[in-house]
């Protein structure tokens, strides 16, 4: 442990507090993707009390503060925390609840902020003793539509020279005190798709007369899981959901048309093409054999987030002064989406994982849910996590992983 980092359990701790009362503030004022307004301002103001060189507006409302080392000694590193909340209604009762209705940080995302902010208050105490460069980026819709990839293209790479990318996501199906990462695929990629099939409605005592969409769509839906199961390598992993389907008024009318919705995950970019492409296939052989046609739109989403493998090895024995040898975990590759896989797919990185559940203290609903929380226990060690990754030099870095 080197001098730099010998007091940062200390001095995280003796932070907490404040890290705590940051977090609980973003809880009360969530605010929705691409409209981060108030959150953004309240960063841009902590950064500049830092004395920290603090960059607005980029690609909307994201912000970065820059630390520069005292001499060049290669590459920086880029911190990265997402700032939106999701449109959920919290449930009641809550002391640092939301106070905007229909709205919540049911993912953590206030957390992050606040876990970003305490490791800038502990470096800028030890700026003379940075190792590289340092990008603290703040970063609007992650929920969607995505504000990774608009911050890169605004630039977010060039306020310093870049070697590697670093996330920290708080997870309340890991218990606190517990940091989880792995090498290659850490999160899926996403995609989402809308078929319209259009039929003949007609009279449900009459339906040789019509060219029922609905019967059609249901065979769809039970077709597209064949997909997995005949077309996906078995040693690979995919999901195909459908989470829609609407069609008919009325229980004696076929109706003319029926709509499915639906997602895609996968892990690998092959994967990831046969799906789009068997899922449209599918759908239009179904749609042919009931009489329909088929309205097919495919909406990309997030490629899969895949961790550099030096950089995991790299995070794992820094996270391992955090919390200690036991408590880093590697964990299975996760189904959900995450735009944090832009940075990675720019220059070498990882996404981490902090633990941030504790049953016995009935913390373990799941993101995106009303009842979501953290244990704010694990805000002072997500500091303490990011302070140590850009006190450390790295073994690596640049564009690409080579």
């Amino acid at each position: 442990m080197t001098v730099s980092t010998d007091r940062l359990r200390a001095d995280a701790d003796a932070l907490a507090g404040e890290i705590v009362a940051w977090r609980r503030h973003l809880h009360r004022h969530p605010e929705l993707s691409q409209g981060e307004h108030a959150t953004a301002a309240f960063v841009a103001g902590k950064l500049e009390a830092l004395g920290i060189e603090v960059h607005t507006g980029i690609a909307g409302t994201g912000v970065a503060g820059v630390l520069r080392a005292p001499a060049h000694r290669g590459p920086g590193l880029l911190l990265r925390a997402d700032m939106d909340a999701l449109p959920v209604q919290e449930v009641p009762g809550r002391e640092y609840g939301s106070t905007v209705p229909g709205r919540m940080h049911a993912c953590g995302h206030d957390g992050h902020v606040a876990m970003l902010l305490g490791a800038a208050r502990l470096l800028a105490e030890r700026r003379a003793a940075l190792p590289q460069d340092v990008v603290l980026c703040f970063q609007p819709a992650e929920e969607g539509p995505g504000g990774a990839a608009p911050m890169i293209a605004a630039g977010v790479l060039d306020l310093v020279e870049i070697g590697s990318v670093w996330g920290i996501h708080l997870w309340s199906a890991f218990e606190v005190g517990t940091v989880h990462v792995r090498p290659g695929a850490m999160m899926a990629a996403q995609d989402e798709f809308e078929a319209r099939l259009e039929g003949r409605g007609g009279h449900g005592a009459q339906p040789h007369t019509a060219r029922d969409p609905l019967v059609a769509a249901a065979y769809g839906v039970t077709a597209l899981q064949s997909i997995v199961a005949r077309s996906v390598d078995p040693l690979e992993a995919a999901v195909v959901t459908v989470g829609a389907f609407e069609s008919g008024s009325a229980p004696n009318v076929i109706p003319d048309e029926a709509r499915l919705c639906g997602t895609l995950r996968s892990f690998s970019e092959e994967v990831r093409e046969l799906l789009r492409r068997r899922v449209h296939e599918v759908l239009a052989g179904v749609a042919a054999a009931g009489g329909c046609t088929l309205a097919f739109e495919l909406r990309p989403g997030y490629p899969a987030t895949i961790n550099d493998p030096r950089a995991a090895a790299h995070a794992r024995a820094v996270a391992a002064e955090v919390v200690g040898s036991a408590g880093v975990r590697e964990p299975r590759p996760m189904a959900a989406a995450e735009d944090f896989a832009y940075f990675l797919q720019q220059r070498p990185g990882a996404l981490l994982f902090v633990g941030a559940g504790n049953v016995a203290r009935g913390i373990d609903a799941p993101h995106h849910s009303p009842r979501f929380d953290i244990d704010e226990a694990a805000l002072p060690r997500g500091a303490e996590l990011w302070a140590r990754l850009a006190l450390t030099p790295q073994p690596f870095g640049g564009r690409g992983s080579e």
